[in-house]
């Protein structure tokens, strides 16, 4: 029989001097643990992780409703087929604690070369918002640490200091040498955000994220039409469950990526029904984590290696906190690796 527990926690992000204000200073996640009276060494671990503001999980209620489900976790399916769209960061930590329970509870969750340390998953390199001397410094260090694609926020300081520091970078980096990705986080109005786009595409970017706020599915179409810059889709597919919906989403905007964050979205299977409406109309993805501790971005690590996609992923996230739990993911050159020989530590969990 399944017996069910949850563990709180409040990840720290680290502060560099120089970053912008405003920005998280940390960040809550919810940790279920799995196990079978029939084998009780082995425990599943799933994170449940939501960015305030952007998760669809009602703050207010997550908890008791972790706690709900902790009670009746022997009727998980039933949960997840009455409750799961209401609570997709629940349902992926479900999932996910489900799955490291079926296959030992080692935290491997797939058996692919990624798992098996002989590949590692290439990412891109995220730039911290902040002062413009701060922001070329961590592009000189990515760079020099191997990172040939980089992720930058636009939208959030002033748009002509944006500008000047793209075209820093175009000075002393190639398209060939750095691929750059925005992420506009919705900061630009439907009316100014062809201008903007267009400001933008003098230097050789990859996508831009989300120009607009979600929502605006015909200025959002329009805008996919005439950007000279690839636009790719991430806050505008949460929320959105029924697979009627997301294939009616895709067919009306016609984005050239899509940006899958699989606690946002509903977990790894709601991930996966995205990916083969997308690939159906010949849109590209990439996943990126919704913040998540080493725990979650080991699940996601490993699906991500299951679905063997070239393309660079946004899972570069295990640094920004400063309490963190140790674990076998590395980072070197510009790839993700799983080392086989490094060990977890999970004592926070008693294990």
């Amino acid at each position: 029989m399944l017996q069910a527990s949850y563990f709180p926690y409040r990840l720290l992000f680290r502060q560099p001097a120089g970053t912008s204000r405003g920005v998280l200073t940390e960040k809550p996640s919810w940790f279920l643990l799995i196990r079978d009276t029939d084998s009780p060494q082995a425990i599943g671990i799933g994170e449940c992780s939501i960015i305030p503001g952007l998760s669809m999980d009602p703050p207010n209620q997550l908890e008791q409703e972790i706690i709900y489900l902790c009670q009746n976790i022997t009727e998980h399916k039933k949960w997840s087929e009455e409750r799961g769209t209401q609570f997709p960061a629940i349902t992926f930590a479900l999932e996910t604690a489900l799955a490291d329970l079926n296959t030992g509870g080692q935290r491997k969750l797939f058996d692919n070369e990624f798992t098996a340390g002989k590949s590692g998953i290439p990412i891109n390199g995220l730039i911290w918002m902040g002062e413009k001397t701060f922001m070329k410094e961590q592009i000189k260090k990515k760079i020099e640490s191997g990172f040939t694609v980089i992720k930058l926020k636009v939208g959030a300081i002033q748009f002509d200091e944006e500008l000047e520091l793209l075209r820093w970078i175009r000075t002393e980096f190639s398209s060939e040498q750095i691929m750059i990705r925005l992420d506009a986080n919705g900061a630009f109005t439907a009316e100014a955000a062809l201008d903007a786009l267009n400001k933008l595409s003098d230097f050789d970017i990859h996508s831009i994220e989300q120009p607009i706020q979600p929502g605006q599915w015909e200025a959002m179409s329009s805008l996919c039409e005439k950007s000279p810059i690839p636009i790719a889709l991430d806050e505008e597919l949460i929320g959105v469950n029924h697979p009627d919906k997301q294939q009616e989403l895709l067919r009306a905007i016609n984005p050239a990526y899509i940006i899958l964050k699989p606690s946002l979205v509903g977990g790894l299977a709601q991930t996966e029904q995205w990916i083969q409406f997308a690939t159906s109309q010949q849109i590209g993805w990439w996943a990126t984590s919704a913040l998540e501790s080493n725990i979650g971005l080991n699940c996601i690590a490993q699906w991500v290696a299951s679905q063997k996609t070239k393309l660079p992923q946004g899972l570069g996230t295990g640094q920004l906190y400063r309490n963190n739990f140790d674990s076998p993911l590395v980072i070197k050159d510009d790839k993700l690796w799983l080392d086989p020989d490094m060990l977890w530590n999970l004592s926070y969990f008693g294990l």
